[in-house]
C-alpha cells in the first residue's frame, strides 16, 4: 500500500513538468522559430523570465518538503491527518504561488502566497522532529 504521502509530493512533480512544458512552449519562438510575431520577435518574451524564475524557484524551499516527506515516510510514522492537511496545503500554496508569479508582477501577492508554503513545511519539520524525539 502506498504512503498518503505520496499523491502530494507526486503532484508538485507534475507541477514541475508542466512549468518544464510551459517554458519549453513559450521559448519556442526564439529557439525554433516556431510562432514568432510578425516582426520575427518572442511574443512570449515578458512571461519567459518569470516561468523560469518559478520553475528554478520550485527546487528552492521545496526541497525541504520533498525531504519532510521521505523522512516521515523513512521514520515509518503513523501520519496523521494533519502532515497530509499539510502537505497538500503546500502544493495547493505551490499552485497558487506559481500563478502569481507567472501571471502577475504583483510581488506583495506572491509573498503572501509563498507564506502559505512556508508554513506548511515548517508545519511538516515540527511533526518530523516530534516524530523524531518521541
Amino acid at each position: 500500500m502506498s504512503h498518503p504521502l505520496i499523491l502530494p509530493m507526486a503532484a508538485h512533480v507534475a507541477l514541475a513538468a508542466l512549468l518544464y512544458v510551459l517554458l519549453t512552449v513559450v521559448r519556442a519562438p526564439a529557439i525554433w522559430g516556431l510562432g514568432r510575431a510578425p516582426d520575427g520577435s518572442n511574443p512570449f518574451a515578458r512571461i519567459e523570465p518569470r516561468i523560469s524564475a518559478n520553475l528554478s524557484n520550485q527546487f528552492e524551499w521545496p526541497l525541504f518538503f520533498h525531504a519532510a516527506c521521505v523522512i516521515l515516510m523513512v521514520l515509518q510514522a503513523d501520519t496523521n491527518g494533519l502532515a497530509i492537511a499539510l502537505a497538500w496545503t503546500f502544493v495547493v500554496g505551490r499552485v497558487l504561488h506559481s500563478l502569481v508569479q507567472v501571471l502577475t508582477t504583483n510581488i506583495r501577492l506572491r509573498g503572501a502566497v509563498f507564506t502559505i508554503n512556508f508554513l506548511a513545511v515548517l508545519g511538516l519539520w515540527v511533526i518530523v522532529v516530534a516524530r523524531s524525539v518521541a
